[in-house]
This record gives C-alpha cells, sequence and structure tokens, in this order.
C-alpha cells in the first residue's frame, strides 16, 4: 500500500527527485573520501614531517568539505520541498474523494477517522518520504561505499564487518515486526480520541444539563490512557533499538582497535590507514543506524497508508453520469417513480415505491412519524443518495443523468439540521451564489423572518458566524439557512423539517412571506408539525417508508386514519377543523 500511495504521488516530482539523488550522492562521496584524507595527512605529513603535504591535503579536504556541506544543505532544500508538496497532494486527494463521497461513504468510515486519515496519517506518510529522502537516499551509498573502501584499507580487518551487519539485520527485522502491529493501534485509538473528543465539543451544552462531566471525563480518560498504553509499548521498543545498535557499535569499535593495533605493531598496516579504517566503520554503522531510524518509521507509515489507500480506493455510490445531461427546461417539475431506498447491509427498505409528483407555482408537504423515511425521500432529490430501485425525476430527467452541477442550481435544500460555516452572515448567506448583491441579502433574510436579529447585531451582515452558528440560537441558524436558500434561488425548494425551532408566530410570518416570494417555484416541505403543512396544496403521509395518503388536509382528515391520527395528536377536533 505505503509503495503504490508513493508511486502515484511521486509521479510529477521526477526531475527533484533525480537532482537531490545527485546532490546526495555528491556529498557522500565527499563525506566517504575525507577519511583517505586524513589517513594521508598522517602517514605522509605527520609521521614523516611534511608540512607542504599536511598543506596540500588540507587544503583537498577543505574543499572536498565545502563540496559535502552544499550538497547536503541543497539536497535537504529538496528533500523538504518535495515531501511537503507530496503530502499536500496526498491531503488535495483525499479531500477530493470525501467531497465526492455520498452521505453513506462518509457514514461507514466516520467524520474523525477521515480527519485523522487527512491529517496525522498523512503526516507520517510526509514524514517518511522526508526521511526517505534526507537520510535513505545517502545511507545504502555511504554503507556500500565504506565497506569497499575499508576492504581497500585491510580485507583481514575488514572481516569484523562480516560478524557485525548480520547482527544488526537481525535486531533491526525483530523490533520492526514487534512495532507494526503497535502502530496500526496507536492510529486506531488515535481516531477513538478524536472521535470522543469531537463529541463532548459538540455536545458541551448537552453533558452540562445531565451533569454528566464526570462520566465524559473519565470516558475520555479511558480513550486516552488506551492511546497512552499503546504507545508506551511502542516507544519503549524504539528506546530499546538505539541502546542495542551502539552496543554493538562501541563492540566493534573495540575489536577493530584491538585487532588493528596487533597488525601495526606487525608492521602489517599503517597508523593513518587504521585511523581511516574506524572512520569508515563508523560511516557504516551510522548508515545502519540512519538505516534503522528509517525501518522505525516505516510500520506507522504502512498503517497510515493503508488507511489512507481506504478512503481513496473507496468509489462514491452516487457515481456521476458517464455522459451528463447539460440542460433542462427549468419548469422545476419534480417527480418520483416507484422510488425505494435500502441501506447496504439493511432486511428492511427505508422508502418502498415512493410515488410523488411536484409541480411549480405548487407546495407538496410530506409528512408522517419519526423513522417514516421522510428525510430520506428529501435525500434522494438533491442525490444525497441514490434510489435503490424506482426513478427520481426533474424536468422529466433522472437524476442519475443530470450534470452535477446543474442539478445543484436547480435544486436547493435546506437542511434539517442547519449548519453555519465560520465567517459572516454575508459569507453564509452567498454560500450558493456568491454573485448576490447586499439588497438581496437583506430580501432574503426579510422573509426569512431574519432581518430584525441581524439589524440588531452591530455589524450587521459582517457579524461573525462561529463555526456551525453556535453563537446564535438554533431558531435563528434555521432562519439564516432558510435565507440562504432563498438567495441561491433554485427552481425546486426541498425545506427539510426546517420551521420544527421556530415559534408558531414567527412559522406563520416566514410562511406567508414564502408564498409571495416562491409563488412559481416547486415547493416541497418535510414537517412534523401539522400547522407547517396543512395549507399545502398537496400532502403526501409516510408510514414506515410507503405512502399511505395523498390529499389535501381537509380530504386526509376525512378518508385517512393514519393522518387523522398525527393531526389530532397536536390539535383539537374543532383546531384540525
Amino acid at each position: 500500500m505505503l509503495i503504490r500511495l508513493l508511486r502515484s504521488h511521486l509521479g510529477p516530482y521526477k526531475r527533484p527527485i533525480g537532482l537531490l539523488v545527485l546532490l546526495q550522492l555528491a556529498a557522500t562521496i565527499a563525506a566517504l573520501y575525507l577519511p583517505t584524507l586524513n589517513a594521508d595527512i598522517i602517514d605522509e605529513g605527520v609521521v614523516k614531517g611534511d608540512t607542504g603535504a599536511i598543506m596540500k591535503f588540507g587544503a583537498i579536504m577543505i574543499a572536498v568539505t565545502l563540496v559535502q556541506v552544499l550538497g547536503s544543505v541543497a539536497a535537504v532544500f529538496f528533500s523538504a520541498r518535495t515531501a511537503m508538496a507530496v503530502g499536500r497532494d496526498i491531503r488535495a486527494s483525499i479531500f477530493d474523494r470525501v467531497q465526492r463521497f455520498s452521505a453513506r461513504e462518509v457514514g461507514q468510515f466516520g467524520a474523525p477517522s477521515l480527519i485523522t486519515r487527512t491529517t496525522n496519517d498523512v503526516q507520517q506518510v510526509q514524514m517518511l518520504v522526508l526521511m526517505t529522502f534526507t537520510l535513505m537516499v545517502s545511507a545504502p551509498i555511504m554503507g556500500i561505499g565504506g565497506i569497499i573502501l575499508a576492504l581497500s584499507l585491510d580485507v583481514p580487518l575488514s572481516t569484523v564487518l562480516i560478524a557485525v551487519v548480520p547482527i544488526l539485520g537481525l535486531l533491526v527485522t525483530l523490533l520492526v515486526r514487534r512495532l507494526r502491529p503497535l502502530f496500526r493501534g496507536m492510529q486506531e485509538r488515535l481516531d477513538v480520541v478524536n472521535r470522543v473528543l469531537r463529541e463532548q465539543i459538540t455536545g458541551i451544552r448537552v453533558i452540562r444539563a445531565f451533569v454528566r462531566d464526570d462520566h465524559e471525563r473519565d470516558r475520555f480518560g479511558d480513550a486516552n490512557v488506551e492511546l497512552t498504553d499503546v504507545s508506551l509499548r511502542a516507544g519503549r521498543l524504539m528506546a530499546l533499538m538505539f541502546p542495542l545498535v551502539m552496543t554493538v557499535v562501541n563492540v566493534t569499535s573495540v575489536a577493530v582497535l584491538w585487532f588493528g593495533g596487533h597488525r601495526i605493531d606487525d608492521g602489517s598496516m599503517q597508523i593513518g590507514a587504521l585511523t581511516a579504517f574506524l572512520s569508515y566503520l563508523m560511516q557504516i554503522l551510522m548508515s545502519v543506524m540512519m538505516a534503522t531510524f528509517m525501518f522505525m518509521m516505516v510500520p506507522r507509515a504502512e498503517v497510515c497508508a493503508e488507511r489512507i489507500e481506504e478512503v481513496l480506493g473507496t468509489d462514491t455510490s452516487v457515481v456521476p453520469p458517464a455522459e451528463p445531461v447539460a440542460t433542462l427546461s427549468r419548469e422545476g417539475r419534480l417527480e418520483l417513480r416507484g422510488a425505494s431506498f435500502r441501506y447496504p447491509g439493511a432486511e428492511e427498505r427505508v422508502l418502498c415505491d415512493v410515488d410523488l409528483v411536484a409541480g411549480p407555482g405548487e407546495t407538496t408537504a410530506v409528512i408522517g412519524s419519526t423513522g417514516s423515511g421522510k428525510t430520506t425521500l428529501l435525500g434522494l432529490v438533491p442525490r444525497l443518495f441514490d434510489v435503490t430501485g424506482g426513478q427520481v425525476l426533474i424536468d422529466g430527467v433522472d437524476v442519475r443523468e443530470l450534470d452535477p452541477a446543474l442539478l445543484a442550481e436547480t435544486v436547493g435544500m435546506a437542511p434539517q439540521k442547519p449548519y453555519l460555516f465560520s465567517g459572516t452572515v454575508a459569507t453564509n448567506l452567498r454560500y450558493g451564489r456568491p454573485d448576490a448583491t447586499d439588497e438581496e441579502l437583506w430580501r432574503a433574510l426579510e422573509v426569512a423572518q431574519a432581518k430584525d436579529f441581524v439589524e440588531a447585531m452591530a455589524e450587521g451582515l459582517d457579524a461573525p458566524i462561529a463555526q456551525g452558528g453556535t453563537n446564535v440560537s438554533g431558531g435563528q441558524r434555521q432562519r439564516l439557512a432558510i435565507a440562504r436558500l432563498l438567495v441561491h434561488r433554485p427552481e425546486i425548494y426541498l425545506f427539510d423539517d426546517s420551521f420544527s425551532a421556530l415559534d408558531y408566530a414567527t412559522d406563520a410570518a416566514l410562511r406567508a412571506a414564502l408564498d409571495r416570494e416562491v409563488s412559481n417555484a416547486t415547493v416541497v416541505i418535510v414537517a412534523q408539525r401539522v400547522s407547517t403543512i396543512r395549507d399545502a396544496d398537496r400532502i403526501i403521509v409516510l408510514d414506515e417508508g410507503r405512502v399511505v395518503g395523498t390529499g389535501t388536509h381537509h380530504e386526509l382528515m376525512a378518508d385517512n386514519p393514519t393522518y387523522r391520527e398525527i393531526v389530532l395528536s397536536q390539535l383539537t377536533e374543532q383546531e384540525a377543523a
């Protein structure tokens, strides 16, 4: 998964990658050449007392050092730029994929997990790319080059490496195999912490209303402790790796000095060659340590790459048409023919063979008990879900064949839970139509019965709105959401229980103003409150996903027991009449 993810996102950066590899190669060759020059200074200059040789080799060492420094700095610069660009591209890919998801796929992953995958998981992969470019490119060159140069200095002494390298490889392999499942557990528990924290921040009012502070504190504490425990277990293994590697390095250095001293004593080796051999040994072992550090990061990055690929590999159930219809008559005629919907894996259908016709200049209402499928029915029109049976037609064209942009222009929806974005009143109202004038905004606010409280704000249209609209009341959020829909001015208006937080007087005033404002449009209202829909031109009664009645208020009161039961649960017989 990790290789596939990186291969697909590193392709556009072949030239900078090639350049940084050349720079790393130059810097590493320069670093490998320095011990040889140091040996020449000792053997040709210090031992023989030749100052000229010392100055000569010293000048060469300075030049080689400059090459190494410049090459390393430039390589790190290009490595950082490329790694950050790859991270940016992966985040953009995830965001783009999530934007195409229907409500079904978003619910499948969950918002906290999607946030973690877009941020922390991408960061782990991005860090691995950076470390690969800065360490892993130079480590093999340094290791192989060091072994070759060490052999060129003294073959018998190089046999020490034959024992050391397999030991280091075995240690790294065993530790990495233990780390991988721990890193997966860390990412999964990080999802849980994000989910619990998000729920507590969003539901802080409910928590305080029911005095559940201690319960939620314990709940977060349990999730936090689980993450901490797994992190500590992984941290202990990671902390064990460096002492083990350093122990092997130090024991190897002592062995080289012991055997090298005997070879110098019998004249088989020079002092400068032993010094250079020790330097090459350290470079070889440092390359192994760099590779070890990389291998410590690989398991976590692999887990993160798998989680990222899960998102990128998930296709939306709402598929854009191959040859979309780009034009409509724009009459706004909505029709459902035998529309059915079933959630994946569910035994029962949420909606069963629903037929509905709503034309321009008409108000069609949908009413039913909780769980009867009203919200799901509205969600089929803008393709938040796709029907699993039947058709949804706009002006005679199946919505699955429409261009998504055209569908968004034609259909507008005020959801059951209105959501406002951080910004101002104006930026929220212009969300569907950025070129709307201030006069149009005020007009929409007036119709939505929101003008008075917006005028009361010190900044008016520029008044700040917090994320989710938490700095305004529920009724104000609903009215602003309705105003946002009015600014959009689609041909089909969908109101999903959008008046539930309003008092009766405001509800009545808003509906009266709405009738005048959208008199030529198609309006579909889902509501629990009978007073909101009793004057509709047509009322659809849903019960357990099926249409059990269609007609006006008086017709249904006369011959539909389900509708009559709903009405009499809210109104007296006289009020209903």
